[in-house]
């Protein structure tokens, strides 16, 4: 019986991550962001076919994949980030063109460039392919004729071709300069005006988790879209707009958490049009001369109108009568990737399992020699860039049949021989659709992608071979790839992130103890609670936490029971950590006294000795904290969230 239960529990399980893997979400299509990828990567096969060179066109085109880490940030880090993107490829096509000779050279490369790719996008947490185009270009690379003399010349023309990407990247800055920030400020009224109707019922709650994580998301891309020599009207705009905000869905945490009476649906209609006003560009008209406001209503709800009305103001006025100076704080590179490299971050563990498996995975291939033996290892590559174990084998049957089928395409595709603007046609449609699908699934993405990696690739080699010899030594490849990327992803990394949460949270409970204690306390004159290593240190932590726990529901077996119970411990300490933060930037604040934060510091420290020991805890009373009563709320919430036994 009990075989037959396990048996039944896990063919469900393997169906789910089946149907998981071969669903097409409902995103819709980026055709701007397909086309221009696939001008990105054709036009340097076309300017070098122009000079009589398709094989320095091709070389050009690899600087084209600059264009594929492309995403909806700040112009302002679109720039630095792609030409980081830029040179890292140079970085990693000069060393694939000196490696060449040497198998054991490429192996051990081959993991160093995706181990430190990943753990770069990883701890700055950066939207894109990660580590595997700068793999996959080092490998092309290595695939070329030996000439390490020519290491130059190859990466000066991927510059070339990176280069190109970045002006067409950047080209939209002439016409919305600040659109991206423009967005996620929309998004942020957008989300509030729904928290404004969820007052007073059941969806309080998780509409209260939306507007803080979208709130986070807008301070990030106003921080990274800053320029302090070049401040703009706009900018100015979005960032006072995003402030109001934050005091808004702070008013309504302090004055409405509790209530079980909704609020006039007014207010979220109100937000609502303000919203939409800058998406639409509206400018000098009032809303709440539109909206009518409630016969009666008590003094919080006025002073909500009152709030959202300042907002509307912020909208219409001259920005030289908006009272406010702006202030960003984003932490230091050094404290990001410091908060990251540890032992217990799994940034920092995912890229150390990510570069060995890597690195195994080519001496394999290299050992039997295998034609293009580069290909097991981005095969491998591209099943470990999976987030979680889960999103691995997903990314496994994904590459497995977009893969098999894209190597039956590209056959085809090469055993007509291509030459010239066929081939630049071929790159421009293949990169085109890729992209296109990218969003749906990845699956569908591997089916063109393939053919465009390999046309790149075997162009450049001036070999001719049959569809045969494609079709079986590339599905043998990918085969032998997908199998050590799951074999080593099993063995590694199976309970790795489950098993470090008490761990993580109980230093994350300290660190939040440590920081609400400068925050009540006389710290002397010129202290600065936002710029702290206090803040700096929680808001590590919570990060790395968050990181954690979503790699531990991702894994296989998954412990769903663990996984429920540290779920309303984790999104009250999120919660109770950006209460914090934001109270630092208040400068009248009380002074606590020794007993209050005595008491404090004794709940504080219950619930991380409990939550080491992995034992349930008692609910202590939380000393009020005047002014601050969400404040003393959250930690009280905390407190109920470990009773729960784990």
């Amino acid at each position: 019986m009990v075989e037959s239960r396990k048996s039944g529990a896990s063919n469900p399980r393997v169906l789910t991550i089946m149907k998981q893997a071969i669903a097409v979400n409902k995103k819709p299509f980026p055709w701007l962001k397909a086309f221009c990828a696939g001008i990105a990567a054709a036009l340097p096969v076309m300017i070098g076919l122009l000079f009589g060179n398709i094989e320095y066109g091709l070389l050009a085109g690899m600087g084209g994949f600059t264009y594929l880490y492309v995403f909806n940030i700040p112009y302002a880090l679109r720039a630095k980030k792609l030409l980081f993107v830029i040179l890292g490829i140079c970085l990693v096509t000069v060393l694939g063109t000196l490696a060449a000779p040497y198998p054991l050279a490429i192996a051990l490369l081959m993991g160093i460039i995706g181990a430190v790719a990943l753990f770069i996008f990883g701890a700055l947490r950066i939207a894109g392919p990660s580590a595997i185009f700068f793999v996959l270009v080092f490998a092309m690379t290595t695939g070329m004729p030996a000439q390490p003399e020519l290491a130059p010349l190859r990466a000066g023309l991927v510059f070339l071709g990176g280069t190109l990407s970045w002006i067409i990247a950047m080209f939209g800055w002439f016409f919305n300069p600040h659109g991206p920030e423009t967005g996620v400020v929309q998004r942020v009224y957008l989300e509030l005006a729904v928290f404004l109707d969820s007052v007073g019922t059941k969806k309080f709650n998780e509409s209260r988790h939306r507007v803080m994580s979208v709130l986070k998301e807008a301070e990030e891309t106003l921080a990274a879209g800053y320029i302090p020599w070049r401040p703009t009207d706009l900018f100015n705009r979005l960032f006072v707009l995003k402030d109001h905000a934050n005091q808004l869905f702070l008013y309504v945490l302090e004055n409405f958490s509790d209530s079980h009476a909704k609020i006039p649906l007014e207010l979220g209609k109100t937000v609502r049009k303000m919203a939409h006003s800058l998406d639409q560009k509206i400018k000098g008209e009032s809303f709440s001369e539109k909206i009518i406001q409630p016969s009666e209503m008590d003094e919080k709800v006025a002073k909500l109108f009152t709030i959202v009305y300042d907002a509307d103001a912020i909208m219409n006025e001259p920005t030289s009568k908006i009272n406010q100076t702006i202030r960003i704080s984003k932490p230091s590179l050094k404290s990001i990737f410091m908060g990251a490299f540890d032992k217990n971050s799994i940034v920092f563990i995912t890229a150390i399992r990510f570069g060995v498996i890597t690195i195994i995975a080519a001496i394999i291939a290299f050992h039997f020699g295998f034609v293009r033996s580069y290909w097991v290892p981005l095969s491998c590559v591209a099943v470990l860039s999976g987030s979680t174990i889960v999103a691995t084998y997903h990314r496994a049957i994904q590459r497995g049949f977009g893969t098999i089928l894209g190597i039956l395409i590209a056959s085809l595709i090469l055993a007509m021989h291509p030459a010239g603007y066929i081939i630049a046609f071929f790159i421009l449609l293949l990169t085109f659709i890729t992209e296109l699908f990218i969003v749906k699934n990845y699956g569908l993405a591997a089916l063109f992608f393939t053919p465009n990696a390999l046309l790149m690739a075997e162009s450049t080699s001036q070999a001719k071979f049959s569809f045969a010899y494609f079709a079986s030594a590339r599905l043998i490849d990918v085969i032998i790839g997908i199998s050590i990327g799951l074999i080593g992803v099993w063995l590694v990394g199976r309970q790795s992130a489950s098993s470090r949460l008490p761990h993580l949270i109980t230093k994350t409970i300290r660190s939040q103890a440590q920081f609400l204690f400068i925050l009540f306390s006389d710290q002397g004159e010129g202290f600065i609670a936002s710029e702290s290593r206090e803040l700096k240190k929680m808001h590590t932590n919570i990060i790395n936490l968050i990181t954690l726990y979503t790699t531990a529901s991702g894994e296989i077996p998954v412990n769903q029971k663990v996984i429920d119970y540290y779920w309303p411990v984790i999104f009250s300490i999120e919660n109770l950590g950006y209460l914090l933060e934001n109270c630092s930037k208040i400068r009248k604040r009380p002074n606590l006294s020794e007993e209050t934060h005595s008491q404090l510091l004794y709940i504080f420290e219950m619930m991380a000795n409990a939550t080491l020991r992995k034992r349930s805890t008692s609910v202590k009373s939380v000393p009020e904290i005047a002014d601050f009563p969400s404040i003393q709320s959250e930690i009280f919430s905390l407190q109920k969230s470990l009773l729960k036994e784990g």
